[in-house]
């Protein structure tokens, strides 16, 4: 077992023999100066020999305080030297939790941007529709998407989800121009997704009760706009996600309505870890880089 003097008052005595300097010790260690003599009465008491004398305005070892002082300060160095090993594992990976949808749809396309902005760090993207637990310590932030309010995390509101339907051009001179109530009849693109029967009862469409008609039934929404781009249906999309295929003209919205049901993307994270460096620097890019991608215009 070992026998240690209160480790506050070997932070003093290390930090105050290095700098030979009770104030300047003080204000390293953010402490007042009485403090600071209050530990180091306190350590000389508990090894019953003074530590220091004072000289003037400075204080200077005594015989036992120099025979001391090194031995204290390598034990400090290798006690930074392992927690600095600890700390450079912890700011060199950064992983991120976030569904497939908002993976493929938005963040894998623009994610190498900030990891080439910060080479030192690894990203990892870490995609799944479950909920990621995050006070495991296995993922540091997620983009997570519901209403928000979520006990010990902080939340950062990122983006809306809205959703209208959208065809390729393709699709559309082949079959429009339609109304909502022909939809019912055209092929829709995961036809059991709730969002169709919101939209089709917003827009005046009495939706028939009963199971969902059968359909192509894809898992995300990054297959379900792909799909629609092949021409092979009507999909239910969110604009953002895909405002680049509608201004380079693969994909096209039929109509000007666009429906919500008070969902949002938010970017989450313990509350205790907002402020790490890499969260907080990762935190601050996402939000610059969805600020920066405005909504496009309705396109006829």
């Amino acid at each position: 077992m070992r026998r240690l003097p209160p480790l506050p008052a070997i932070r003093v005595f290390e930090a105050a023999a290095r700098l030979g300097n009770f104030t300047r010790a003080s204000e390293e260690l953010g402490m007042t100066q009485a403090a600071v003599s209050y530990q180091m009465k306190l350590l000389e008491e508990r090894l019953g020999a003074p530590l220091f004398r004072r000289d003037g305005r400075r204080v200077v070892l005594t015989e036992a305080g120099a025979r001391a002082a090194p031995q204290v300060s390598r034990a400090f160095d290798a006690i930074d030297a392992a927690f600095a090993h600890v700390r450079a594992e912890e700011e060199g990976l950064l992983v991120i939790s976030t569904s497939n949808t908002f993976a493929n749809a938005w963040l894998a396309w623009r994610l190498g941007s900030f990891q080439m902005g910060h080479p030192e760090m690894a990203v990892r993207l870490d995609t799944s529709d479950a909920v990621a637990d995050l006070e495991s310590g296995e993922v540091d932030c997620a983009i997570r998407s519901g209403r928000g309010g979520w006990p010990g995390l902080a939340a950062d509101l990122l983006l809306p989800i809205d959703f209208t339907p959208m065809v390729s051009p393709a699709f559309f001179d082949r079959h429009g121009p339609y109304s909502p109530r022909d939809l019912l009849d055209l092929p829709l693109i995961s036809p059991h997704d709730p969002w169709w029967s919101v939209w089709l009862r917003e827009a005046g469409v009495d939706v028939p009760e009963g199971p969902p008609r059968p359909g192509v039934r894809l898992d995300s929404q990054a297959h379900e706009g792909h799909a629609a781009i092949a021409a092979q249906g009507v999909a239910m999309l969110t604009p953002f996600f895909w405002r680049n295929d509608l201004a380079e003209k693969r994909l096209v919205r039929p109509f000007e309505q666009i429906s919500t049901r008070g969902y949002a993307y938010w970017f989450v994270v313990p509350e205790g870890r907002r402020n790490v460096p890499k969260i907080k620097r990762f935190r601050e890019w996402l939000i610059d880089e969805i600020g920066r991608e405005r909504p496009l215009p309705v396109l006829g």
